[in-house]
């Protein structure tokens, strides 16, 4: 039976939606296709009639979760306030406490580097980010922006992946508030 185009659509975003999340929360290998689509209500054998693998889906779920966190950025003001709120947003708890709706980077730019059917999708959303970063915010020197980008986009992503996988909670926000204050002091 064939399905109308924008239904075929919905499902598709749908699946992604929830392997995004998913794959956020618990990593490519803790989640099996068939979790993946009891979240998203259908059964597991339409799966590959969207994607041709799981790994493709990862993949495609890198891409959706990029997008997500670019329209983040998009939100911030363009200005040293909007820069400062979104790096406080950014280091919070909330943000740390919520991987299955955060940066895609801190959670899972280890595992993507052992699959390489994900590494260009990866790719493309850390230059897509940097080049996002580098045109929304100001830079203190034009000449070391780029660098200053580098720098922001490891240590915000490296002090979520560290303040998440310590199982210590006043560490955790020890890491969290060092690093925060390491921005707040420029």
């Amino acid at each position: 039976m064939r399905y109308p185009a924008a239904e075929t659509a919905e499902k598709h975003a749908r699946i992604l939606e929830e392997a995004a999340r998913l794959f956020r929360e618990r990593g490519f290998a803790g989640v099996s296709l068939a979790e993946i689509m009891k979240a998203t209500g259908l059964t597991h054998g339409p799966f590959y009639n969207h994607f041709d693998s799981k790994e493709a889906l990862m993949a495609e779920s890198v891409a959706q979760a990029s997008a997500q966190s670019i329209a983040g950025l998009d939100r911030a003001t363009s200005d040293e306030a909007g820069k400062l709120a979104y790096v406080r947003g950014y280091l919070g708890p909330a943000h740390r406490d919520a991987p299955g709706a955060g940066c895609v980077i801190a959670a899972l730019a280890p595992e993507i580097g052992r699959e390489p059917r994900v590494r260009a999708a990866f790719t493309v959303h850390v230059k897509a980010l940097l080049d996002k970063l580098l045109g929304h915010f100001p830079w203190p020197a034009k000449r070391a922006a780029r660098g200053d980008a580098i720098r922001m986009l490891c240590t915000l992503s490296g002090a979520v992946a560290l303040a998440r996988a310590v199982d210590d909670e006043a560490l955790s926000d020890e890491i969290l508030r060092e690093a925060l204050a390491g921005f707040e002091a420029r």
